[in-house]
Order: C-alpha cells, then sequence, then structure tokens
C-alpha cells in the first residue's frame, strides 16, 4: 500500500509505526485539524494531552490483534489548529492494521469529524450515509488493494462503473453490469469463476481471490489476479468491493517451476531417450499443447542433411485420447517435409494459422499425420545434441485455445534439455557400434577355397544399439595343407572388447602360422601372451585344424578353451557335440595346460563352430539351447552349406538377441 494515495482523501488519514506508533504519515485534512505533528515522534508524545484518555489503547490492540476497530462519534478534548482555544469536538474514527510498499507494519487511522452532526442532534450518532460509506470503502480498499477496481451489491451484481475494467477489457458500462462481466472471462475459466465466486457471496467469505484469464481490448487474455471484500454495516453485507491486478508474468514464472518440477519428477529415474521423451510429452499435454508427438531419429549421424528421413515415433499423447498414430513406428519423410526442414536447420519451426488451415509448408493437405485437424498453431522443435539432431517434438494447440508463443517455445526448448543426456548416450552408443562394427567387419573375411571343403562364415550383431561384442571368427589354409577353423569372443560389450577381439584375432592367426604343433600348445602360447599383456583380458576360443593323415580320410585335431563345443553333423542327420579338448577360458588361470583331441570327420559330415550367442538365453539353462542348436542342425543337415548356416540363425536367434553371434561351417564334399 501506498500512503501518497490519501493525500487527495476527503478525511483525515494518520499512519504510525512500530509498537511505539510513531507517526510516520499524516494528510492534509488530518493535519487542518491537529496541526502539523512532528512525523517520527511517538503518538502519545505528539498529543501529550490525550495521553490520559485510553484511546492510544485502541492502537496497541489494533496492531496485536490485527482486528479493525470503529468508534463513533467520541469527544476530543484539544488546541485545534484551526481554534482560537481548547474546544470540545466529536469524531468517528477507524482504526486498522495496514502494511505500506517498504514492507513495514503499522496501524492506519482514517478520521471523519462529525461535531457539526452531534451538534445538530445531541448525542445522535447520525453519520451521513456517502461519509459512512467512504469510511468503509477506504478500509476495504486497503485490504484489497487497488488497481482495477470494481463493486458489486450484496447479492454480486456490479453496481457501479468501473473505469479501469472499461480501459482493460474493452466492456462498456452496459456489458459490464449486473452479470455482464462474465462474458470477458476465458471459456475454460468461466465454471470454476463462477462457482467459487457463487460460494463466497453465499457464505460471506472474509476474503475473495482467485486468479482468471480476461479478455483484453487489444485481443488475447491475460491472467488477473482477483482480491475482494465484503463491505458491512455492522453484521450486514451492503456491498462487496475488489480489484484485478495484471499477473500474466508471475503466473508464467510459477507455471514454468511446476512444470518443470514435475518434468523433473518423471524422468528422475529414466536414462532410455524413447521413455525420456515419452514422460516428457505426457507433461507438456495439456499445460502447454493439446497434441504433442515426439520422434527420434536413428540415422541422425549418418543423414545427410536435404534428404530423406526416418523418425521412429516413440510418443503421441492429445488432450482428448489417442487421436493421433500411436507411438512406436517409423515414418518416411520426404526432403519437403517441415519435419526434415526442422532437422536440418536445427531450430524450431513455428506457424500460427486459423484452425485447421495450416499452411502448405507446415502441412501440406494429407501428408503429415501429425498435425491435429483443429490447429491454430504449431512448434516442430529439433533436440539437438553435440550439434547432431537427435529427435524432433512436435506440440499442437487446437481451437479457440490462444497460439503457441515464444513463451512456450521457450519452455518447451528447457523442458526437452532434460532429454540431452540419454539423448547423447544414444548418440555416442551409435558411434561406438559404427566403429566397432566397421573394426568387425574389416577382420571377418571370407572364408578360403579348399578342394575337398566347403567352407561357409556368417556373423550377426546385436539387435541392441547399446551392445558392441567381441566375437570373431577365421578360417585359412597353413604351408603344410592343413586347414585351421577358429571362433572366439573377448569378454566384453563395448568397443575396447571389439579393439581387443581383432587384436587377439591376429596374434592367434600368427602363433598358428609360426609352427606345425597341436592345437592345444597355440592355445597355451595364446594364453601366455594374453596373461602378459592384457591383464584384464579373458576370453573363449575354438581352434580346430583339419588334416589329411591318409588320401580320402580327414581328421579333426581341436582345442575348446572356456567355449560351448564345436558340433559334428552326420549326413544321415546325427548331430552331437565334441567335448574332449576341453580347458579353461583365456586370460583365467597361470600356466593353464590347454589338451588337443582327435577327432575323425566321416564324409559329407558337417562341422559347425560358433560362439555363445547362438545358444545362449536370458533366463535359460545352456543345456536347452544346445539341445535346440544340435535338433535345427540335425533337421538342416541335408541341406546345402550355406541355406544350412542361414536356416541355423532363423531357428536359434530371437528378435530381442543382446548378443553377436558368430559362426564356421564346414562340410566334407562327396568323394
Amino acid at each position: 500500500m501506498r500512503l501518497e494515495m490519501f493525500d487527495p482523501a476527503p478525511i483525515g488519514v494518520v499512519f504510525t509505526r512500530g509498537p511505539e506508533h510513531r507517526l510516520a504519515y499524516t494528510n492534509a485534512v488530518y493535519r487542518r485539524i491537529f496541526g502539523d505533528r512532528p512525523l517520527g515522534r511517538p503518538l502519545r508524545r505528539a498529543f501529550p494531552d490525550l495521553a490520559q484518555s485510553g484511546y492510544f489503547d485502541i492502537f496497541d490492540r489494533v496492531l496485536a490483534t490485527g482486528e479493525a476497530e470503529v468508534l463513533t462519534a467520541v469527544p476530543i478534548d484539544l488546541d485545534f489548529a484551526d481554534s482560537p482555544q481548547e474546544e470540545t469536538r466529536y469524531f468517528t474514527f477507524s482504526v486498522s492494521r495496514a502494511t505500506v510498499s517498504d514492507g513495514s507494519r503499522g496501524v492506519l487511522g482514517v478520521i471523519v469529524e462529525t461535531t457539526e452532526q452531534v451538534t445538530a442532534a445531541r448525542r445522535i450518532r447520525v453519520l451521513s450515509e456517502e461519509r459512512r460509506r467512504a469510511l468503509l470503502r477506504y478500509r476495504s480498499l486497503v485490504r484489497a488493494g487497488s488497481e482495477m477496481v470494481w463493486v458489486t451489491g450484496p447479492e454480486g451484481g456490479v453496481s457501479e462503473p468501473s473505469p479501469g475494467w472499461q480501459r482493460v477489457t474493452g466492456q462498456s458500462w452496459q456489458e459490464f453490469r449486473d452479470d455482464g462481466w462474465i462474458d470477458a472471462v476465458h471459456p475454460d475459466d468461466r465454471a470454476s469463476v463462477i462457482e467459487r465466486w457463487s460460494r463466497a457471496l453465499r457464505e460471506v467469505q472474509p476474503r475473495f481471490t482467485h486468479t482468471y484469464r480476461l479478455r483484453l481490448a487489444t485481443g488475447g487474455y491475460r491472467h488477473f489476479a482477483v482480491d475482494a471484500a465484503p463491505v458491512r454495516d455492522g453484521d450486514t453485507v451492503i456491498e462487496w468491493i475488489g480489484t484485478c491486478r495484471d499477473v500474466e508474468q508471475e503466473w508464467q514464472d510459477a507455471r514454468r517451476e511446476r512444470l518443470l518440477a514435475r518434468a523433473t519428477a518423471v524422468t528422475a529415474d529414466t536414462a532410455r531417450p524413447d521413455e525420456m521423451l515419452a514422460a516428457l510429452t505426457a507433461v507438456i499435454v495439456p499445460e502447454l499443447a493439446d497434441s504433442c508427438t515426439s520422434y527420434l531419429l536413428p540415422q541422425a549421424l549418418h543423414r545427410t542433411p536435404g534428404t530423406a528421413l526416418t523418425a521412429e515415433r516413440v510418443a503421441a499423447v492429445t488432450r482428448q485420447g489417442p487421436a493421433v498414430p500411436p507411438p512406436h513406428h517409423a515414418e518416411h519423410l520426404g526432403p519437403d517435409s517441415a519435419l526434415v526442414r526442422a532437422a536440418d536447420l536445427r531450430r524450431p519451426v513455428h506457424a500460427v494459422f486459423p484452425p485447421g488451415s495450416p499452411p502448405p509448408d507446415i502441412a501440406p493437405p494429407g501428408s503429415e499425420p501429425w498435425l491435429a485437424p483443429d490447429a491454430n498453431s504449431v512448434v516442430l522443435l529439433p533436440v539437438v545434441v553435440d550439434g547432431t539432431t537427435a529427435a524432433l517434438v512436435v506440440a499442437c494447440v487446437s481451437g479457440d485455445r490462444p497460439s503457441l508463443g515464444q513463451p512456450e517455445i521457450s519452455l518447451l526448448q528447457t523442458l526437452l534439455e532434460r532429454a540431452h543426456t540419454p539423448l547423447s548416450n544414444a548418440l555416442e552408443y551409435q558411434r561406438t557400434r559404427q566403429v566397432a562394427l566397421a573394426l568387425q567387419h574389416s577382420l571377418l573375411t571370407e572364408p578360403p577355397d579348399v578342394p575337398g571343403l566347403d567352407i561357409a562364415v556368417r556373423y550377426r550383431p546385436s539387435n541392441s544399439a547399446a551392445e558392441v561384442g567381441g566375437d570373431w571368427y577365421d578360417s585359412f589354409v597353413l604351408r603344410d595343407g592343413a586347414t585351421v577353423l577358429t571362433v572366439g569372443d573377448v569378454a566384453g560389450h563395448d568397443l575396447p572388447a571389439a579393439v581387443t577381439m581383432g587384436q587377439l584375432r591376429n596374434m592367434l592367426r600368427g602363433l598358428t602360422l609360426d609352427r606345425e604343433e597341436p592345437t592345444g600348445d597355440i592355445l597355451r602360447r595364446l594364453d601366455a601372451s594374453i596373461q602378459t599383456l592384457y591383464l584384464e583380458c579373458t576370453a573363449t576360443c575354438v581352434l580346430a585344424r583339419i588334416e589329411r593323415p591318409t588320401p580320402g580320410r580327414l581328421q579333426l585335431h581341436y582345442s575348446v578353451a572356456g567355449h560351448p563345443p564345436p558340433l559334428l553333423v552326420e549326413a544321415d542327420g546325427t548331430a552331437h557335440f565334441l567335448d574332449e579338448g576341453r580347458s579353461p577360458m583365456l586370460g583365467l588361470l597361470p600356466d593353464t595346460r590347454h589338451s588337443t583331441a582327435v577327432h575323425p570327420l566321416p564324409p559329407s559330415s558337417t562341422l559347425l563352430l560358433y560362439t555363445d550367442g547362438l545358444v545362449e538365453r536370458r533366463n535359460e539353462d545352456l543345456t536347452d539351447g544346445l539341445d535346440r542348436l544340435r535338433r535345427h542342425a540335425s533337421t538342416a543337415a541335408r541341406r546345402p552349406l550355406a541355406p544350412f548356416c542361414d536356416e541355423l540363425l532363423a531357428g536359434m536367434l530371437t528378435a530381442d538377441n543382446d548378443d553377436d553371434t558368430a559362426l564356421v561351417a564346414l562340410r566334407l564334399s562327396v568323394p
């Protein structure tokens, strides 16, 4: 409250601060009656003639309790400023607790001299209706504050014009009076305003406060805070007086804090980018938009700007329910799509238009399923991570709702910043996977052409973008004519595992070519190298050497270090695992002895070496996977070798396969 507002008041006004009631303000009428009393002096010292009257006790009580008190036609004996001698005059005054604009609290006294009325009607307490209402209204105005002031009757209908209301809303007096003011309230807010205002009138609440949107004379809506109080004459409410204060910025700030708090809560335990975007989409609707759709861009790292785009829709929410296509669906967007333009520009694309009539550059008719039929505005927000558009979010507002503007766009961008970390991780996974797969494919060479032997190789990466394995295979012919087959798996599912895999594969190739010795001895030397050069590394491996001891006869020399056993499938479909030549995995135990086993290879039989991704499944015993492999191999035994391998992969691998798979198959040609 600013005290200067009382300067022109036609009645006396005084304000005191603190428990000593030091004079802080007096208006001109007050000074004309009581003289120019020094400001800063306690009230009892400023009026020593009244120190024993008990009037100042009222100030003590009001300051302590906050309850206003009114005294009517009380006598005061003083040397008044406008009188040559001491005399008795009669005054009615109201005393209430108040807080001024600098934050200090004190007591406000409003004084009306009633000497003329009391003298004319001897002790008849008569107060003119206009002055009585002026006094009561000033007191109510102090409680409610003042900006856009309005007055209603005791039943609620507006009873007096309000220049402030007309200036802000553009309503004339005829449009404003009675209950016409409701027409200026936003349609979505009217029901709650009417219900709460009716309850306040019915219960005669001591104070009515509410916030709603008002239509402006200049167009659009802004939030206003209403503060009103009943004006009483004794126990009777004679009218209500209230104010409306523009609180649009305060409302925007409060909404921003509320939405950010909600976004923090719903994403606190979320690390996957699709789940993060879905959670944020549910916060955006309906607070900021009537519909919102979120997309991940799986090709973000290797797509050329200006080309077509595949966007994976991961969330789609509308205010009225699932009116847009459901999530988890790929949309193929042409280069002229607004979504593609937003992704390439890496900045928002924003449009406001008549409901249901988007411009062609935003949504050509029938081409964009993400735009609500009666949308009046849309913003396409790219989520940019380290210079790459990793996701897109589309927010629409529909019908008569105020269109999206810069405040909403700014808040949407702030909300979506919460997805930065999981999206950054997802991009890093993609980069790691691309590098690792490139490394793996550079090492996964084509098998040699060996007379009498048919060799096929296959490699299938994990279906998880975050998983990059250390699986390898190799096949080559030695100088003595023996054919070497090997598969292996380095522990770990990341780029370092893939790098180590490449190094171990090349090391094993070099050790095998160096000497013509049993496979167990070669694995022993590889194990010693790993424990010397790769202290934290463990790996599994099968090393096989196919020899011709006599013409027309082949035998297998093999060693298995912690790896699933080779599978031998005979021409008639009989399949069994080769369980000899086993030893612990590489890099696990010092001075491990690696044995070598020998097994004949029957004509037209098939030898299969594979990594554990082919047989392992979550929550399943390994023996179940091995049995399944044996059955599939037995069924496909008579198929040519390439289809044989493809059928095994199709039958053994599932859609949620989370491990790499490598295999080498060798078949003896028909003699």
